[in-house]
């Protein structure tokens, strides 16, 4: 048994021996070799003993005394490069079939497969079953199957699609409050706006101005802040006429958004320039200044005088923080024109030079000693205050202040931004007094000034609703066209130049008495607004005075009532009293 063994082994590695010999003479007669396999190295240049241990492996097999030949099997040696290449070659895990060893004629009579070769089968591994014919009643279950399931898919996807979008809005809504909150609210004061914003018909009432001004005195929630800025904006159009000449076009938003722009190039470099390190805004091109150029984009065709102006954006950002798109722009619009605002933006800025004059005016009516340090150092209101109006305080001062700001300019108007210039100033006098240069004193007022605390922010709020200055901005106002006209008649020029001087002034005059017809219409409806208060005034005070009257009478009644109360007491005490006294004993 041990030698038919033995026997069986050496036939099996006889013929592997000579699979490989046919195997290298194909590969030499092959031109898809590379020719550098054919010419490898002998193996006595490349001594291996794993190739050693092999051949003497061999030979005693050969001179075992059970093999049948008796003759050793003479190999050829191989290269160990041809070593490493035959095993990779040697298809020994491919799939047994007819064509696997047709191209090696010479290998003779192979070793049977190994019982645990896989075996590659073509074909399948079984008959395949015939399916059932489905009826048409079962097609049809599984047809509305398949659509109820289609239309749940599709509702599941509306509804992530809902709730993906709710989650952006309220993480948009997180992105533009995220600022510090100046003069925070109390929960009643909330109450009491959410009880004027839930008022029925709110946007045809109008409530008393005195309950308005303290409520925003005592602060503006800031997530109510949006509407509470619509609610004001409502109620100014209830107390004010507006002339049609004043009121521009209505054209819808969307139409506008269509159309193109020549201020396109002017507000895409201001992007990046408006509030920069805030969330909202800092990503280029992302939600919060996409929606920034639409706004700024519409109101520059819808204006074409003003078109766009450096500092129209800071205003157009405060409000985007506050509410959507579109209520942005409407509120652009009402503090364009209905306030207006959008005097200072034209193109000649005769007003923001009034506007400059009139705060030089307030400096030295009510801080002589800053303004006289001001001027000795040549520093005139433009060369720090014009960021002021242009942007209302918004390119420098901190957002929360900011807002505060706009929360009197839409319960006061623009007179709010001289107050608010004048607080700060004087509040801060002692400080730029220390300052003896124009660039230190420059510096002072437009880069530490709006670094002031929450406690100072809170003081200048507070002193701004104190302040009253309407006749002097409207004096100051008068004051800077008479001395305009007076410089021009006392200027030695030529007629040529004094008649451009006239036409350049009788145009503004023009359109100043524009300026001042509106203004009028705007007093005269405030007058008659005021003059209705007051006639409501007087009659609750009627009101009052008769329930008064009726409260003395009842008070009177009520004492004469206690007085006659306190007789029957007494009577009745006196009547107790003889009661009780023991009656005198007999004689």
């Amino acid at each position: 048994m041990e030698g038919e063994s033995m026997q069986r082994s050496w036939n099996h590695c006889s013929c592997v021996i000579s699979y490989r010999n046919a195997l290298r003479k194909k590969l030499h007669s092959s031109s898809s070799v590379p020719n550098f396999l054919k010419f490898l190295a002998p193996v006595d240049e490349n001594n291996t003993s794993d190739f050693m241990n092999t051949k003497r492996d061999f030979e005693t097999k050969a001179n075992h005394p059970g093999d049948a030949s008796g003759t050793p099997v003479k190999t050829r040696r191989h290269s160990w490069r041809q070593q490493i290449f035959l095993r990779v070659a040697t298809p020994q895990k491919a799939c047994d079939s007819p064509s696997r060893y047709e191209d090696y004629p010479d290998l003779g009579e192979l070793p049977p497969r190994s019982p645990l070769e896989p075996v590659c089968e073509d074909g399948s591994a079984g008959p395949v079953p015939e399916e059932k014919k489905r009826t048409s009643r079962e097609l049809r279950e599984l047809w509305q199957k398949a659509i109820l399931q289609q239309i749940l898919l599709l509702r599941m996807e509306k509804e992530n699609q809902k709730l993906q979008a709710s989650e952006n809005d309220l993480l948009n809504k997180r992105l533009k409050l995220d600022y510090e909150e100046i003069t925070p609210c109390l929960k009643e004061v909330t109450t009491v706006w959410e009880k004027m914003l839930s008022t029925p018909g709110r946007s045809k009432i109008k409530f008393d101005m005195e309950k308005m001004h303290s409520a925003v005195g005592q602060g503006v929630p800031r997530h109510h802040r949006g509407e509470i800025w619509k609610f004001l904006a409502e109620q100014y159009h209830l107390r004010h006429q507006f002339p049609s000449k004043q009121q521009p076009k209505d054209m819808p938003y969307k139409e506008l958004l269509k159309q193109l722009t020549s201020h396109q190039h002017a507000i895409l470099i201001d992007l990046g320039r408006t509030f920069p390190t805030h969330p909202y805004f800092s990503a280029q091109l992302g939600a919060g200044q996409l929606s920034l150029y639409n706004i700024l984009k519409a109101y520059s065709l819808l204006d074409q005088e003003v078109g766009y102006c450096q500092g129209l954006s800071f205003i157009a950002g405060i409000l985007l923080l506050h509410m959507s798109e579109e209520e942005a722009f409407k509120m652009l619009k009402f503090l364009m024109f209905d306030m207006g605002l959008r005097k200072q933006y034209r193109p000649d800025m005769i007003i923001l030079q009034i506007q400059m004059y009139q705060l030089s005016r307030l400096l030295h009516d009510y801080h002589r000693d800053l303004y006289d340090h001001l001027e000795e150092h040549e520093i005139g209101p433009s060369l720090y205050a014009a960021p002021w109006f242009l942007t209302m305080f918004a390119s420098q001062f901190p957002l929360g202040f900011v807002a505060r700001v706009f929360d009197m300019i839409f319960l006061q108007g623009s007179e709010v931004i001289f107050k608010v210039a004048l607080s700060l100033l004087g509040s801060h006098k002692p400080l730029i007094l220390q300052h003896e240069n124009l660039e230190t004193i420059v510096d002072f007022i437009k880069n530490i000034l709006p670094n002031l605390g929450l406690v100072q922010m809170e003081k200048t709020i507070n002193q701004v609703f104190e302040m009253d200055i309407s006749k002097q901005l409207q004096a100051y106002e008068v004051e800077y066209h008479v001395l305009q006209e007076e410089l021009i008649d006392s200027s030695p020029l030529s007629d040529n130049q004094r008649m451009d001087k006239l036409e350049k002034t009788n145009s503004s005059l023009r359109k100043q008495n524009l300026d001042l017809l509106e203004q009028l219409q705007v007093a005269n409806g405030r007058i008659q607004s005021l003059e209705a208060t007051v006639e409501k005034l007087l009659t609750s005070e009627s009101k009052l005075k008769q329930a008064t009257l009726a409260l003395e009478l009842e008070r009177s009644a009520l004492l004469q009532m206690v007085e006659e109360l306190r007789r029957q007491m007494a009577e009745l005490s006196s009547t107790e009293s003889a009661l009780t006294q023991p009656e005198p004993a007999g004689d």
